[in-house]
């Protein structure tokens, strides 16, 4: 949901929580989540994140309650969360350069996340590097650079 708030409009599988993991904070998570029609966070019990690192909560909707996303923590991501009001609660969403640095991962699936995102933060100017690589040796950069050689080549035909 946050790379739909950051602007990229497509259709998800699931909704990533992650959660803050003092098992109070788990305790009410799980609270919130029985809203669900079948109530399924029932099941659930304060520490599992913890202790499992990603917990699915396969509900109405599937939800993955996440204890980090590629090394970012709740503690990490909230320092620059963007929050949105939705039906007069304010949720915080991870921002564009959280994202960015949460989809460095070899999942195909996130590519096409990692180029609206490096698009996005380039447009606003925003310094990022891929994780333990520098934008030289990062692969996005690359197969970029790839296609637009392709296309000039295409385009001179």
């Amino acid at each position: 949901m946050a790379i739909i708030q950051a602007g990229y409009f497509r259709a998800t599988d699931d909704i990533d929580i992650l959660v803050e993991t003092m098992p109070e904070n788990e305790a009410r998570v799980i609270e919130g989540l029985l809203i669900l029609q079948d109530k399924a966070a029932a099941e659930l019990k304060p520490g599992e994140v913890e202790q499992y690192g990603v917990v699915r909560v396969a509900d109405e909707v599937l939800v993955d309650l996440m204890k980090s996303g590629c090394g970012i923590t709740y503690a990490d991501a909230i320092k620059d969360a963007v929050t949105f009001d939705i039906a007069g609660v304010p949720i915080p969403f991870a921002s564009p350069l959280t994202l960015w640095r949460m989809k460095q991962t070899p999942r195909a699936r996130d590519i096409p996340d990692r180029l609206y995102l490096q698009q996005l933060l380039k447009a606003q100017g925003v310094a990022f590097e891929s994780a333990g690589t520098s934008s030289k040796e990062d692969p996005i950069t690359r197969w970029l650079n790839r296609l637009q050689a392709w296309w000039q080549r295409q385009r001179q035909r």
